[in-house]
C-alpha cells in the first residue's frame, strides 16, 4: 500500500474584509467632517474680517469729511448711515476735548445695525482749529 501525500493548498483570496471596510470608511467619514468644521470656521472669519474692513472704510470716509468741514468746533454726538458694499452701516460721531483748547479727539464708531451695542469698527482723529 502506497502511502500518498495529499496536499491541500490554501488559496488565499485577495480583497478586504468588511471590518477592514467599514473602519476605512469611518476614518473617511470623521476626516471628511473634521475638514467641513475647518471649512466653515474659516468662511465665518473671512466674513468677520469683510465686515471689519467695511466698516474701517466707512469710519474712516467719515473722519475725512469731519476734517474737511471748516466748521470749529467739530459738532458732537453727529449720526448718520451710509451704503457701502450692499448694505446699510450707521456712523457716530463722538468729539472730546483736550488739553489744548485749539486741539479735538474724533472717534468715530460704526455698526452694522443702529441698535447694536458693540461697535463693528472705531478710528480716532486729531483735528486743530485752523488759524486764520
Amino acid at each position: 500500500m502506497s502511502n500518498k501525500i495529499t496536499l491541500i493548498r490554501k488559496v488565499k483570496q485577495g480583497g478586504f474584509t468588511l471590518l477592514e471596510v467599514m473602519l476605512a470608511m469611518a476614518v473617511f467619514a470623521i476626516s471628511g467632517v473634521a475638514l467641513l468644521g475647518v471649512a466653515d470656521n474659516n468662511y465665518r472669519h473671512i466674513s468677520h474680517l469683510e465686515e471689519q474692513m467695511f466698516a474701517q472704510w466707512v469710519a474712516s470716509n467719515q473722519l475725512v469729511a469731519v476734517s474737511l468741514d471748516k466748521t470749529w468746533p467739530p459738532r458732537n454726538n453727529r449720526k448718520g448711515k451710509v451704503e457701502m458694499a450692499g448694505r446699510t452701516w450707521h456712523w457716530q460721531q463722538k468729539v472730546i476735548n483736550t488739553t489744548n483748547k485749539e486741539l479735538r479727539a474724533i472717534v468715530m464708531e460704526v455698526r452694522l445695525n443702529e441698535d447694536d451695542e458693540l461697535v463693528t469698527a472705531s478710528l480716532m482723529t486729531y483735528l486743530a482749529q485752523e488759524k486764520p
